[in-house]
């Protein structure tokens, strides 16, 4: 598990402060649909085919997003698979999303090997296919693409020419109606949540990758 077992007062004070930040941005978010819909990312990437995509063909939830992190795909892959609640975290709202207990801010070694079939918990509940992700299948630093019985959720890493890494993430989800109280607490999560958590995820990841990418190597 990392780093402790829950906030300190000063790291909550901090999570509760992300939130309000966040706040005009989740309740908003159904405004601005079109436009979240496709933050960072260029009118190709949104396009572009990605693994998963077949997976639910009807999704009534479809964004892709992206972000150009300055750290090479080995050096941001890492942050990828260790991700999950009451593991390294989501690197997001960490209030809302990890118990509070504050994301990674460094490599979990106990955490890097991945697997598919691996959970990706979603909460602190046990992890069963609706409550969790699942890796679905991937290739080393280039994508990574989690599922569950509604959603899709894939991570391409493209080498940029500067060195860099093009993080394109891709969420699809199914409202399923004839499960009224499922499909209602998917709409509040996606439509209002999905954005400013996943932004705030992409940047989080960005800050993270690029740091350890400049630290200094040790003789």
């Amino acid at each position: 598990m990392a780093e402790g077992v829950g906030p300190t007062k000063a790291q909550l004070l901090s999570e509760i402060g992300d939130v309000v930040h966040d706040l005009p941005a989740l309740l908003t978010a159904p405004l601005f649909r079109r436009r979240h819909l496709h933050w960072g990312a260029t009118p190709t990437e949104v396009t572009a085919p990605l693994a998963g995509d077949a997976e639910l063909p009807h999704a009534q939830f479809r964004s892709t997003r992206a972000i150009t992190i300055d750290a090479a795909p080995g050096a941001v892959w890492p942050w990828l698979v260790q991700v999950g609640c009451l593991r390294a975290g989501w690197y997001s709202n960490d209030l809302l999303d990890n118990l509070g207990r504050p994301s990674a801010t460094a490599i979990v070694p106990e955490l890097q090997h991945l697997a598919v079939g691996h959970w990706v918990p979603m909460s602190p509940l046990p992890p069963t296919d609706r409550t969790a992700l699942k890796v679905h299948s991937f290739e080393v630093d280039e994508w990574l693409l989690w599922t569950k019985p509604d959603s899709t959720w894939v991570w391409r890493l493209t080498p940029t020419a500067s060195g860099g890494t093009r993080l394109v993430t891709r969420v699809r989800a199914v409202y399923d109606w004839g499960r009224p109280l499922t499909a209602l607490f998917g709409v509040v999560l996606m439509e209002f949540g999905d954005f400013a958590m996943q932004r705030r995820m992409l940047r989080n990841i960005k800050s993270r990758a690029e740091s350890l990418a400049q630290m200094p190597v040790s003789a």
